[in-house]
């Protein structure tokens, strides 16, 4: 199933394809926003602000959604803006960030072992088809690039053992410490300055309003990756809407069909 919102797009020029790797291509971390939302509202409602639970949950998914795809970092700093606006004293956001990273590692931690044991086979915590989609844009003669929010060790491990590692001649790339020194503009623009590639001929896969702005700003092309995780069977409209409105070429569920999935992007 896949929704042109573009007719006549055409990325037959595409020389380097850029992913997002949580929701786009893995799934293992599938549930963070079930862990990230109500640890917020938690820190949120602890200013006693008045204002409800849900009227938080609503904020919260709010900025958490506009800021999915970027850096970890930058929806825990938004985090603690808003319990500053509401007269609250935070902590640092690398506090905020290392709670949270230990909610979700509660989450993910069996399905990580599971995978390192090979327990599990990579394709139960891929998003359907990434073998062949990875495969066959590289018999087509593309650079693969890997840029994710989550932090870069993790990404690298993640990547790893679900054997997707080995598609990305032009690496792997996570979030760093430092979150000012890295993100995927950043990368995007590295790549257009060496001369190899021009904005034009960037393909985007990616589930997240980020990378799907960042690849459209240089003229590019993108698909948006719209799964209802973890069983990735159908669309999620909420982000559809926010992939459409961000300007994807085309919505996805997943890459089960590639080659109906080829024949409408190329």
């Amino acid at each position: 199933m896949i929704e042109h919102l573009r007719p006549g797009a055409s990325a037959k020029d595409a020389r380097v394809a850029l992913f997002d790797f949580d929701g786009t291509l893995s799934t293992i971390r599938s549930g963070w926003v079930e862990e990230m939302v109500p640890m917020m509202v938690e820190l949120i409602a602890e200013t006693k602000s008045g204002e409800s639970e849900a009227q938080l949950t609503e904020i919260v998914k709010e900025f958490v959604g506009r800021l999915t795809g970027k850096q970890t970092m930058y929806q825990m700093i938004e985090l603690a803006d808003n319990i500053t606006a509401r007269g609250g004293k935070p902590e640092d956001p690398l506090v905020y960030k290392k709670m949270y990273l230990d909610r979700l590692w509660e989450r993910i931690k069996g399905r990580i072992d599971d995978l390192e044991k090979g327990h599990t086979p990579p394709e139960k915590w891929l998003v359907p088809g990434s073998f062949q989609l990875l495969e066959g844009l590289k018999e087509r003669g593309m650079k693969l690039y890997l840029a994710s929010g989550t932090d870069d060790a993790y990404v690298k491990n993640e990547a790893r053992i679900l054997q997707v590692d080995k598609y990305f001649d032009g690496g792997v790339y996570g979030a760093l410490d430092d979150y000012k020194a890295f993100s995927k503009a950043i990368l995007i623009q590295r790549i257009i300055s060496s001369a190899e590639f021009g904005g034009q001929q960037f393909l985007g896969f990616g589930d997240g309003y980020v990378e799907i702005e960042n690849v459209k700003n240089v003229g590019g092309l993108a698909v948006g990756v719209a799964s209802d995780e973890p069983e990735c069977a159908k669309v999620d409209m909420w982000k559809r809407n926010r992939l459409a409105g961000v300007g994807a070429d085309w919505i996805v569920p997943h890459f089960a069909d590639r080659e109906e999935l080829f024949a409408a992007i190329f």
